[in-house]
């Protein structure tokens, strides 16, 4: 008799069952994951916004209603993350934006001084998605 060490058929399809089922459970919990990221990401452009905005307000007694890389009256100087986008527009006596992004089904919004609730925000200065 020969003494044949190594693993059986059996072994090795339980083993590959057994992979199978983890790779099941993981792959959409990295899904979320990185939905969860890219929320963060337009929250925190939302949030760098109101930076960019008061920078503005300081400098020239007004809100701006549009970004760009360089400050000038009626422009933030805001550049957002690469594959958001956003809109800002001056609306009462404050502002308001929106951010989208092309990995995400969900917009953002946020406003600020006083200006109009703009949805999903509910409170001004936080930033909402949905």
């Amino acid at each position: 008799m020969s003494n044949r060490k190594g693993f059986t058929l059996i072994e090795l399809l339980i083993v590959v069952v057994i992979i199978g089922i983890l790779a099941a459970i993981a792959i959409p919990k990295f899904a979320n994951t990185k939905e969860k990221a890219i929320i963060a990401g337009m929250k925190s452009d939302l949030r760098n916004m109101v930076t960019a905005q008061e920078a503005h307000f300081a400098d020239f007694n007004i809100y701006a209603g549009a970004i760009g890389a360089k400050q000038a009256k009626g422009t933030a100087a805001f550049v957002p993350t690469i594959g958001n986008t956003i809109a800002t527009a001056i609306s009462g006596t404050g502002w308001n934006a929106t951010v989208s992004n092309t990995g995400s089904t969900q917009t953002c919004a946020i406003f600020g001084n006083g200006a109009a609730v703009l949805a999903p925000a509910t409170a001004e200065g936080a930033p909402g998605c949905a």
